[in-house]
C-alpha cells in the first residue's frame, strides 16, 4: 500500500484520522508554507450554537514560513478559552469524563510550535484509541510528489463515509458530519475507531 502525505492539523477532523488510520506509512509535511484559516492551526467544535471554530494564535516572523518554524503566540490565553470551548461543548457527552485527563495537559502546558503541538496531540488521540502508529516528516517540498498519495489540500480531506451517530445537540441543529475527531470520541469512545476505518 502507498505512503499517504498529509499537512499538520490541529485536533483534525474525522476524515484525517480516517486516513491515519487506514494507512501504515504515514509523512506528514514539515516544508510547505503555512496556509492561513486551514485545518493546519483550526479545528471545528459541534456547540449549542451549532458548529464552532476554534483556531489556535501563531506568531507571524515573515510573508512565507515554512510549517516547521511556526510558532505559536500565547499573546492571549487561547489554551484557557480553547479547554473552556470544548468543555462547554461536550461536557454532556457519554465519554468526556473519561478522556478529560489525557486531553487537558495540552490546554495548560505551553508548546512552542505547531507542528510539534499537533503532532503530540494526535499521538494522544491514537493512544486513547489504542492504536500505534509511527509518523514520518518530510525532508523536502514537492509540489507534486510520486512517493505518496498527497492528501495535503483540505479540500481532499472530506469523509466520504455518511455514518452518523449521538450528537449531544444534534437536538437543536441536525447531525453535523466531519468535526473534529473529539466530537467521535467524547460521543462514542472507542466506536471511533470502527467508523474511522475506512478504505479509501
Amino acid at each position: 500500500m502507498k505512503a499517504i502525505l498529509l499537512s499538520t492539523a490541529y485536533l483534525p477532523n474525522i476524515a484525517y484520522l480516517s486516513h491515519v488510520l487506514s494507512y501504515q506509512e504515514i509523512y506528514i509535511e514539515q516544508y510547505e508554507h503555512f496556509i492561513k484559516q486551514t485545518y493546519r492551526n483550526r479545528c471545528e467544535l459541534f456547540s449549542s450554537n451549532g458548529k464552532q471554530i476554534l483556531s489556535i494564535p501563531l506568531i507571524k516572523q515573515a510573508d512565507k514560513e515554512l510549517i516547521k518554524d511556526k510558532r505559536i503566540s500565547y499573546a492571549e490565553d487561547w489554551q484557557k478559552q480553547h479547554w473552556r470551548a470544548i468543555t462547554s461543548a461536550y461536557k454532556n457527552s457519554p465519554y468526556f469524563e473519561y478522556f478529560e485527563d489525557d486531553l487537558k495537559p495540552f490546554y495548560e502546558t505551553p508548546y512552542e510550535f505547531l507542528l510539534e503541538y499537533n503532532t503530540a496531540l494526535l499521538h494522544t488521540i491514537l493512544h486513547i484509541l489504542r492504536v500505534k502508529k509511527t509518523f514520518q516528516f518530510t525532508s523536502q517540498y514537492e509540489s507534486k510528489p510520486t512517493h505518496y498519495i498527497d492528501l495535503r489540500d483540505t479540500n481532499t480531506l472530506i469523509n466520504p463515509n455518511d455514518y452518523k451517530y449521538y450528537q449531544v445537540f444534534s437536538n437543536k441543529h441536525g447531525f453535523i458530519s466531519n468535526l473534529s475527531c473529539l466530537d467521535c470520541l467524547f460521543h462514542i469512545g472507542l466506536e471511533t475507531k470502527e467508523i474511522c476505518s475506512i478504505k479509501f
